[in-house]
Formats: C-alpha cells, structure tokens, sequence
C-alpha cells in the first residue's frame, strides 16, 4: 500500500461529528453532570450513617474497590464498537442515584403502607422496585435513540454499567450499616464493614450487573425485531426474568435455611448463569471481528479503502502496530489520525454489514456515506505502515 504524502499535520484534524444530531443532548448532559454531582453529595450522606468519620471512609472505600475491575471487564467488552461515553456516564449515574432514588422512594412506601418486615421488603418489594427503576434507562435508550442499544452485546454493556452504579451506592449503605452493626449480627466496626465486603464485594460484585442483564439481553434482541408485539413481549420477558433472578437471590438470604444452604444453592445458580452470560458476550464479541473483516472486505470490492488497509483496521494487534507506527515516525498527531482513521472505519463496517443484512438503522445510508467522507478527509493525513504480505480474508 502507498502512503499518503500529505504535509505532517500540526495537530489532528477534527474530530468527525454525527451528521443527525439527537436533539437535547447538551440538555441531558448537563442534567446528568447535576444528577452526578447531587449523587457525589448523597452517597457521603449516606457514608455518614455509619456515625463516625472512620466508618464513613471505610464504607466509600469499600464500595469503590471492586469499581475499577468491573468498569475494566465492560471496557474490553467494549473495545470493537465502544458506545458514547455519555450515554456510558449517563448509564452509571442512572444506576447509582435516579435508579437508587425510585427504589428507595418505593421501598419505604411499600413497607410503610403494608406494615412490612425487612425480610418480605427484601425479597419481594425490592427486585420489583430496584429492577424496573435500573432496566428504565435501558428501555428510555432504546426509545429515544435504538442505534445506541443495536444488539445484545450492547445490551449486556448498558446493563452492566446501570448495575455498577446502582451497587456502588447500595454498597455504601450496607457497609455503613454493618459498621454501626445490629442485634442480630455480632461483629461490627470495621470488622463487620470488612465481613460484609468480602460477601458483597469479592463473592458477588456481578450479582446487580448479573440481575439488569437478563433485560440488556431482551433489548438487544428486540432491536432486530420488526414486529412490535414481538418486541413488547421480549422486553415483558426480560423485566421478569431480572426480577426473578433479583427475588431468588434475595430470597435466598431472607427466607432460606438457618444453615445457608439455599443461599449457597441460589449463590451456584446465580454463578452458572454469569459464566453463561460471559461465553455468550465473548462469543458475540469474537464474531464482531468475523463481522467486521468481512464488511470492510466488502467495502474493500467497491473501492473505498484499500484492500491492505483492513489488517490495520480490524485485528487489534495491528490496529495498535499501525498506531505506534504513525506516532513513531511521524509523530503524536499522526497517531491520532491513525486512531481516528480506525474508529470511523470500524463504525461505518459494523453500520455497513447491518445494512447488507437488511437490518433497520435510522439514517444508516446517509450516516456510511457520511463516515466514508470523514476517512476521505483523513487520508491526507493518514499514514499506515507497509502493506503485509497477505491480506486474505479470515471469515
């Protein structure tokens, strides 16, 4: 392949823009940014519950442990096709203060009007509250935009980052709690802050990620249906599935044998379906580079890239090798074109195959000649490395 012989550019050239502006999106992101701060404010209100300022500590430390290794496995999930960061962001905030909020707001109502006992708030009132409030913004995604949310692994994604957040601030308050301790629990201080991580934290940082993505799932099946009774009952499925699976684990600790038998058999069940779920999204996310190949090998036939461009723009090994090459020879902006360059190739692939595929995307043939025009104005700039020896095609 024959480089561009462009001038090196003094800065990267800017940024490709979405054609078909959602209309609000300053509006909602200014809202979530509050939302975020008011929940910053909330979660170390609720720390203080824990009466001292050592508990309270203790228990925003432990919450925010387990978030770096889970934010890291929705990343890598997330590497092909990376979503919008703000509708990531909003999907974090959603979960750890509007979804916290509806479900508090809910559980008091329900347990103070029906004279309820913690075990039958727990076990039944909360997956009814905590499920619906945390898939609402999955629901509200797919409604104002469905581009967003256009298969199931996007779906598992929303779903996992909605119940990051909604555990994170959760988490809070049970450590707070387990610090002041209780009557029917021995331990307490930071001792029973540290029981309570090792069970919430270590055992089960995917049990909220694990309950929202049964409804991620149905999302991200009903976005490929055309039928909308068909895609009303999977959604229906979906929402109940989360709520069952919410209900057994919390009925499994409120309502299971004095010897913890049914919580270690809920525990087992919980685990198989998120080794489930896990094969699953890996194996979507292998088939993403199946289908990517294969689109920009299309591509490729009518003439819009070249056909030794794909290597540097579908197998991450090389995507990166491209990368460290523009940089190293011509320096930091040339990289980021390289990146660039890659990220609106990989957009306009996957939006490509879903049009072949005869799959509706609002927009979709506008939005690939747009993308295709944002490269063109690239290539000026662009430089790859040399052509491999072999550019046949893998799918």
């Amino acid at each position: 392949m024959t480089e561009a012989t462009a001038v090196r550019p003094p800065a990267a050239p800017t940024r490709y823009r979405e054609p078909f502006r959602q209309r609000g999106r300053t509006a909602l992101i200014v809202l979530f940014v509050l939302i975020a701060i008011a929940g910053v404010v909330g979660g170390v209100v609720i720390s203080q519950s824990a009466g001292d300022a050592e508990g309270a500590g203790l228990s925003i430390f432990y919450a925010m442990i387990p978030i770096p290794f889970l934010w890291l496995v929705y990343w890598w999930l997330d590497r092909y096709e990376p979503e919008p960061r703000r509708y990531k962001f909003a999907a974090f905030v959603w979960g750890g203060v509007v979804a916290v909020a509806i479900a508090l707001a809910v559980e008091v109502w329900a347990q103070s009007y029906w004279d309820l006992s913690d075990e039958a708030t727990a076990s039944f009132v909360a997956p009814l509250a905590e499920e619906p409030a945390k898939c609402l913004f999955l629901l509200l995604t797919f409604v104002r935009a469905r581009r967003v949310i256009d298969g199931v692994l996007d779906g598992i994604i929303y779903a996992g980052i909605v119940g990051i957040g909604f555990a994170f601030v959760e988490n809070i308050g049970y450590y707070a709690a387990s610090y002041l301790g209780s009557p029917d629990i021995a331990i307490a201080g930071s001792e029973g802050v540290t029981t309570t991580f090792v069970v919430r934290g270590i055992f089960s940082p995917f049990a909220h990620p694990l309950f929202t993505t049964a409804f991620g799932i149905a999302i991200g099946l009903a976005v490929s249906r055309r039928s909308k009774v068909v895609r009303v009952l999977i959604v229906l499925v979906g929402l109940a599935v989360s709520i069952g699976l919410h209900g057994l684990w919390n009925g499994s600790l409120s309502y299971g044998p004095d010897n913890g038998t049914g919580f270690v058999l809920a525990y087992l069940v919980l685990a198989a379906l998120l080794l489930a779920v896990a094969v699953v999204a890996i194996v979507v996310r292998v088939r993403q580079v199946r289908v990517l190949e294969r689109s920009l090998s299309y591509v490729a036939d009518r003439g819009w890239i070249h056909p030794a461009e794909i290597p540097y723009l579908s197998r991450f090994g090389y995507r990166k090798a491209a990368r460290r090459y523009a940089r190293n020879n011509y320096g930091k902006p040339a990289g980021q074109v390289v990146e660039q360059y890659q990220q609106l190739a990989t957009e306009m692939a996957f939006l490509h195959d879903a049009l072949m595929s005869g799959r509706h995307k609002p927009h979709g043939v506008e939005r690939t000649y747009a993308l295709l025009d944002a490269m063109y104005a690239l290539r000026p700039a662009l430089h790859l490395p040399p052509a491999l020896h072999t550019t046949a095609r893998h799918y």
